[in-house]
């Protein structure tokens, strides 16, 4: 078997896996805000938490393994590539977004949101930007 193939899909499942959560997480994040009741919020807050620690998490870490991995596999070099530079600009950009979600969760969990439900139905736009970004520099790989 082709070991890089295997670690290319084995990066793509992790990565798919990565960007539901990315785009999940912060809907729920408007659901909590608007909730009323003090049971819709500690429901909100165990599906946030389990989420991003279950999911979330190990998903990301394992793109950046299986993507490294890759990179080795290529060589170095490879980040003499403008493709390349624009992807890796595009995913550290969504790591620290990840970590901005569990700063997030941190803050609904002792009742510190100061954020608008309007303001995560916007933030939640950032991941699908970044991933259009990535998707089309893979694809079409421009000089």
């Amino acid at each position: 078997m082709n070991s890089y193939l295997l670690f290319k899909s084995l990066h793509l499942i992790a990565v798919i896996s990565w960007m539901a959560g990315l785009l999940y997480l912060p809907r729920i994040f408007v659901y909590h805000t608007e909730a009323e009741h003090d049971s819709q919020k500690k429901v909100f807050k165990i599906m946030e938490r389990r989420l991003y620690n279950f999911i979330m998490m190990p998903a990301m870490l394992l793109s950046w393994i299986f993507g490294i991995i890759l990179i080795h596999n290529l060589g170095f070099s490879i980040f003499s590539e403008l493709w390349m530079q624009i992807k890796i600009i595009s995913v550290f950009i969504l790591t620290y977004y990840h970590f901005t979600l569990g700063k997030y969760i941190k803050e609904f969990a002792v009742e510190n949101n100061q954020k608008t439900s309007k303001f995560f139905r916007i933030y939640n736009e950032i991941p699908t930007i970044l991933l259009i970004v990535i998707i089309f520099v893979v694809i079409f790989k421009p000089l």
